[in-house]
């Protein structure tokens, strides 16, 4: 089997644009779908719901994840019920904390131990993953994504961090731990090593999986043509 073929971790594309979605669902590498209000925003995406539904119209097949936007507990758990009734395979994603920083366990809570499938978001500590894990019902499957890629633009390593965020998340069998915002193909080999079950990318990332495996003495090659080619494209010169 080639590397990719031997992965137990399960791709998800992390996006707003349709045709790119749509793509991505054509690959049967991918098994599932993320976005939030920053990507659909940046998107040009003016009517939430509506992109929603035309996107769980064409893919209704894999998970979805969607996102609430509400700050207050009320607004989120109303808008998160709503969300759900959106389709069968949607996650409906909560922030960890309202932007008054307080963990939102309670809504947590209230919505998992409905049946509601949480992908609870934007997770950058332990003791984070330690109350999700505490708040999410045993009975209702859920995602944890933790954002190991901001916390290796900090200068820790994410590596032990996700580990650890694993160990915690033993004791909730139907939670799934998401490496979220990876930095680099490489990152999907750590997460799978150890024993993440998701990792969610954009698909310029995921269009770099041709690339494993490649023989490293053409690829060398390779470059040092691109090199020589643009400087000759160019035009470039420099006088003895």
């Amino acid at each position: 089997m080639s590397p990719i073929e031997r992965l137990k971790i399960k791709l998800f594309c992390d996006g707003a644009n349709y045709d790119d979605m749509i793509a991505m669902a054509r690959n049967p590498l991918i098994k599932g779908f993320t976005t939030n209000p920053t990507l659909m925003r940046k998107a040009g995406i003016a009517d939430y719901a509506a992109f929603a539904r035309r996107v769980l119209d064409a893919i209704d097949d894999r998970p979805v994840s969607f996102e609430v936007f509400a700050d207050d507990p009320d607004g989120m758990e109303r808008q998160a019920r709503a969300i759900a009734r959106w389709g069968r395979n949607v996650n409906v994603k909560i922030p960890v904390t309202s932007t008054d920083g307080r963990f939102r366990g309670d809504v947590i809570r209230k919505l998992s131990a409905d049946g509601v499938m949480l992908n609870v978001t934007a997770v950058l500590t332990l003791d984070q993953v330690g109350q999700i894990a505490m708040a999410l019902d045993p009975a209702t499957p859920a995602i944890v994504s933790v954002f190991a890629g901001r916390i290796a633009d900090t200068g820790i390593d994410p590596v032990p961090v996700m580990q650890h965020a694993r160990d915690l998340l033993s004791r909730r069998p139907k939670a799934e731990l998401l490496w979220a915002s990876p930095r680099e193909l490489l990152n999907v080999f750590q997460a799978d090593a150890i024993g993440c079950h998701i990792i969610t990318a954009t698909p310029e990332l995921l269009a770099k999986l041709k690339l494993v495996g490649k023989d490293l003495d053409n690829y060398s090659l390779e470059t040092v043509k691109m090199f020589f080619h643009d400087a000759r494209a160019a035009g470039y010169r420099i006088e003895a």
